[in-house]
């Protein structure tokens, strides 16, 4: 068995900037960004794992835990094998999985959690509000329907919330989600640069 990824997870509601920041991680050396996203959109759909893919998204349905596990899995070997990742220089910045405590289970036999950001906003309006402008900015129309967002956030308390609980407590750090992007990520660069020192010594970059 492989060693496990030594991994940093951002975690947060619909709209907390996981995206926003990972994006911003990932392009400093010594970090590498993956976005669930990512790895669905990069799938080849005509591959066996794909046309499964395929299969469930076409009929509207989630894709089960486990196609989606194996997914990440063969991205993840896949950058690995062109060096786009390096797990003995890279810490991995995970963002959009795991989604619910199965998916936390099943990679407890990928990666090494040794942070979690939870971006955090109490006021619940306030990410309504940041959700739709950010859907009409995107024309994507149908995001910014506020019933639509309202139901994603039902969807994330229920499923995915609960995954906190499956690692310890003292690896989650709460952040303020609502600060300026650059606020939030002084704050979680005061949390990742220690775990980034702590466990790839001298990292061997590559700068500019």
């Amino acid at each position: 068995m492989h060693a496990r990824y030594k991994t940093v997870l951002l975690f947060g509601a619909p709209g907390a900037g996981k995206g926003t920041q990972g994006k911003i991680l990932g392009r400093i050396p010594g970090f590498y960004h993956l976005a669930c996203g990512d790895v669905f959109r990069s799938l080849d759909t005509t591959s066996e794992l794909g046309r499964k893919f395929v299969e469930f998204s076409s009929r509207g349905e989630l894709v089960p835990d486990s196609l989606t596990i194996e997914m990440w899995r063969q991205n993840m070997h896949a950058q690995t094998v062109l060096s786009i990742y390096k797990p003995r220089v890279d810490l991995l910045i995970l963002d959009g999985i795991p989604r619910n405590v199965a998916q936390a289970k099943a990679l407890d036999a990928h990666i090494e959690v040794l942070r979690i950001i939870h971006l955090v906003c109490p006021d619940l309006d306030r990410m309504v509000e940041r959700m739709k402008r950010r859907a009409i900015k995107e024309n994507r129309l149908d995001d910014a329907d506020e019933k639509v967002i309202r139901r994603r956030f039902e969807v994330y308390e229920r499923e995915t919330r609960p995954v906190l609980a499956h690692y310890p407590d003292e690896s989650v750090h709460e952040v303020d989600a609502m600060g300026s992007p650059a606020e939030v990520l002084q704050h979680i660069l005061e949390v990742v640069v220690p775990v980034q020192n702590q466990h790839f010594h001298n990292p061997l970059v590559e700068v500019g």
